[in-house]
């Protein structure tokens, strides 16, 4: 990442210490190569085979290398040139696919938007990254994203071209009229092409506290990213990878993810939903082996499992990430699925856990894996910064070959996000087994304090998901004069709510202790989300500040 000039942008992304980058060369974790060389030498070795499928489309890796040369040509010839920033927000169809590797073999920066961002989110995008360009939809899930480019349009000077995806309307470029255009050979395109060390996408951080920041990724890092957690998880040219979830989302996208599946040969298949009657259809029909869920599905797609009529035989492995997988919802994985159960951690920041295929049970069901690279630091500590003893609570601190060593455009932040020696400074609150496996306790911040007593939010998540009655659940702390603080249940239920005797005769049941059951319950139909998916917790406390 030293080595190379993305074009303007990689001076508002920290790089790792020339030195240290060029340690992970010299060991081979970052190979020299960009995605659009990857993708150029997959379409080389096995042209006709399925690289990738959605609804409306299916392409052979030489068809796709095609589609993306005449892609980019069209956005070359519009103006887009290395190191310039573009806001893609496409949901999970080939398009986006095509799109992401015609903008990498311009060397032209994708801000990775999701499909349910609206007017403030894109805005803060557009405007942090200078974004020069806007591809969307024409309307997706019943929102007409025109309508939304229109008014980022007006807000954001240097937003110069909104490209479509469909019907483009007044004042906007249909991605099909510039593939059409273009010259199937592209040679335009790669006037200047970027290098590995070229930052490569902006991904957005998750943090539940304000706007999202930007995560520089480089070619080098978030290919050894995919193809490490790929060789894990032991990808080739027979995998079949669903993507059910947003595929701009970090963990669908290369954990391992669609780019670990095309880096390693194999097919991917784009899911326009995620619910199991969408989703089991095209397993059945692709003969999907491999998929990844986050924890407020999987209850559902194993319930479901139990009836359908689908053929789900050519499932190997189902992971499960995002956030953590109650340890009595993980044994129910396998047995309704017919597949391995694999636990993911990570963070679009790049540090990734995965469990190993050949784990045991114990390990599979109740951690959320072990870092994928030998070059992985890892550092669990205490709130005076020192090491926790083994085996104890403590904040995760990170640094390696995927992990960043700055936002971009965020000095101020990054002063205490990391350490001084480059540890990333993650807000996970981590146990650290002798086998190296992390079993995610919380957030730092993730924690009630009532009456002295410590109790861990994401535990008692788990423990009330096994409740049959309880399809979600968030746990946040109140202000509380006699506890302090008291622990509030947001619960989305089922069909008849359990309330908060039921809840508490539900953990008694377990075995949990009787101060870590909920003081308060409060039933929602729907949870807020922050800006990349995740449950808004922030949101759930202000609604309780504010009496509703």
């Amino acid at each position: 990442m030293g080595d190379g000039v993305a074009g303007g942008a990689i001076a508002d992304a920290p790089t790792w210490p020339p030195e240290v980058a060029r340690s992970y060369r010299e060991a081979g974790y970052w190979q020299g190569r960009t995605f659009g060389e990857v993708l150029r030498a997959a379409a080389g070795a096995q042209p006709d085979h399925p690289a990738v499928v959605d609804v409306h489309h299916r392409l052979s890796y030489a068809e796709l290398d095609t589609e993306v040369d005449r892609t980019a040509a069209g956005l070359h010839r519009l103006g887009l040139r290395r190191g310039d920033r573009v806001v893609l927000q496409l949901p999970n169809r080939a398009s986006f696919l095509v799109v992401w590797f015609a903008l990498q073999r311009l060397g032209v920066l994708p801000v990775h938007a999701l499909p349910g961002h609206r007017r403030a989110e894109i805005v803060h995008l557009a405007r942090l990254s200078e974004a020069v360009a806007y591809l969307i939809p024409d309307v997706h899930a019943r929102f007409d994203h025109r309508t939304l480019a229109a008014e980022v349009r007006a807000e954001v000077p240097s937003l110069r071209h909104v490209v479509v995806d469909g019907d483009p309307g007044p004042d906007a470029v249909a991605l099909e009229a510039l593939r059409t255009t273009a010259p199937a050979e592209a040679p335009a395109a790669e006037l200047d092409p970027p290098v590995a060390s070229d930052v490569a996408l902006l991904l957005l951080s998750g943090g539940t506290t304000g706007l999202p920041k930007l995560i520089p990724r480089t070619h080098d890092d978030y290919l050894y990213n995919a193809v490490a957690a790929a060789r894990i998880c032991r990808f080739g040219p027979e995998s079949v990878y669903l993507a059910v979830l947003p595929v701009a989302f970090n963990f669908t996208m290369s954990c391992p993810g669609v780019l670990g599946t095309l880096a390693t040969g194999g097919t991917v298949v784009l899911s326009g939903a995620p619910d199991p009657a969408t989703a089991f259809a095209l397993v059945e029909a692709e003969r999907v082996t491999v998929t990844a869920l986050n924890p407020p599905l999987t209850p559902i797609w194993v319930e479901e499992a139990g009836r359908t009529r689908f053929d789900l035989s050519s499932l190997e492995l189902v992971q499960v990430g995002s956030a953590r997988l109650a340890d009595e919802i993980a044994p129910t994985v396998e047995p309704a699925l017919g597949a391995r159960l694999q636990q993911v951690f990570g963070m679009a920041e790049g540090l990734l856990n995965l469990t190993g295929l050949d784990d045991p049970d114990e390990l599979r069901f109740t951690t959320q894996g072990r870092p994928i690279s030998p070059a992985d630091e890892i550092r669990v500590v205490g709130p005076d910064g020192r090491p926790v003893p083994p085996g104890e609570p403590g904040e995760l601190l990170t640094r390696g070959p995927y992990t960043l060593r700055g936002y971009y455009r965020a000095p101020e932040h990054n002063a205490t996000a990391f350490t001084s020696d480059g540890f990333y400074r993650t807000g996970d609150v981590v146990r650290q087994l002798p086998s190296g496996h992390l079993i995610v306790v919380g957030r730092e911040k993730d924690q009630i304090n009532r009456g002295g007593e410590k109790i861990a939010a994401t535990e008692i998540e788990g423990y009330l998901l096994s409740h049959p009655q309880v399809a979600g659940v968030a746990v946040v702390a109140a202000p509380d004069e006699r506890w302090g603080e008291r622990t509030v249940a947001f619960v989305v239920p089922r069909d008849e709510p359990p309330g908060k005797v039921g809840l508490a005769r539900h953990l008694r049941g377990l075995g949990v202790a009787a101060y870590k059951f909920p003081d308060q319950v409060e039933l929602l139909d729907s949870f807020p989300l922050t800006p990349v998916g995740k449950i808004d917790k922030k949101a759930l406390r202000a609604r309780l500040a504010g009496g509703r």
